[in-house]
């Protein structure tokens, strides 16, 4: 059975976790209500993403109080959701995304690997593990962050991994829009797989956020695409398809690994 999948492309309220929470709670609603089992947030989606220094007073903990209020909303409304958020552990903070499941239960959390520029190398320290997954819906998902999608060694370490749906919540920006639009189609088909790329849009600070959030899926092309404003879009992630896609597709059955050892 397909797992209908809801992507919120929004920048919330920087700064205001509250607002960002009630921001949240709204698009849940209108996900279930359109049939959806998962909805996926943008990256740094609960406290905003250029907010300098309040990135330390505003992280929390992965079990923190955002994460119970966020499971509140994903029990009251019937789904799972992934959002990004600034996490605290003793003195480090990360750039992170955690999946909470339909009931509740925290399913999966990670944390981001590359760094983008100054900003996130400033403020953040990078996590050390690639690959990070759960099981929703009959799929086995994955999670990486916006920047981590750019090197293909990470999907493809998803994709040996079995992911069947990469969740990538992201902060694209001005003048990247390239990625949204060719890169993450690629990266589905090349590794087939779906993947959920789901982008912050509008100006944030310093930085243009592109919108183009997307499902691509294992053919290369986008089954849902928003355009560059705040948009909730629904596309499906169909198993049958995938399986099928698999079968014919031999890129994955084609490596030769041996030959590829003395990459670094």
């Amino acid at each position: 059975m397909p797992l209908r999948t809801a992507l919120l492309q929004s920048s919330g309220r920087p700064g205001s976790v509250a607002g960002n929470l009630k921001v949240l709670d709204e698009a849940a609603g209108r996900a279930a209500d359109a049939g959806a089992a998962l909805l996926v947030c943008p990256e740094m989606f609960l406290t905003g993403y250029a907010i300098g220094a309040d990135v330390h007073r505003l992280a929390e903990a992965a079990d923190g109080e955002a994460a119970v209020a966020v499971a509140d909303i994903a029990v009251r409304h019937g789904l799972a959701v992934l959002y990004g958020y600034p996490e605290r552990d003793g003195e480090q903070v990360y750039n992170a995304a955690q999946l909470i499941g339909p009931d509740g239960a925290r399913l999966a959390n990670y944390r981001k690997t590359h760094l983008f520029g100054g900003f996130e190398q400033e403020w953040f320290t990078p996590g050390d593990t690639p690959v990070v997954q759960a099981e929703l819906g009959g799929l086995r998902l994955g999670i990486i962050i916006c920047y981590d999608v750019e090197f293909p060694e990470n999907v493809r370490a998803h994709a040996l991994a079995g992911t069947d749906l990469l969740l990538v919540p992201t902060a694209q920006m001005h003048p990247f829009q390239f990625v949204a639009e060719s890169v993450v189609p690629v990266r589905a088909f090349e590794n087939q797989m779906y993947v959920a790329y789901v982008n912050r849009t509008g100006t944030e600070g310093e930085f243009e956020f592109v919108g183009l959030s997307c499902l691509a899926g294992p053919d290369g092309t986008a089954r849902a695409r928003a355009g560059r404003h705040e948009e909730l879009v629904f596309g499906d992630a169909d198993p049958e398809f995938l399986r099928a896609s698999r079968e014919n597709n031999p890129y994955l059955r084609d490596r030769r690994p041996g030959l590829y050892t003395s990459l670094g």
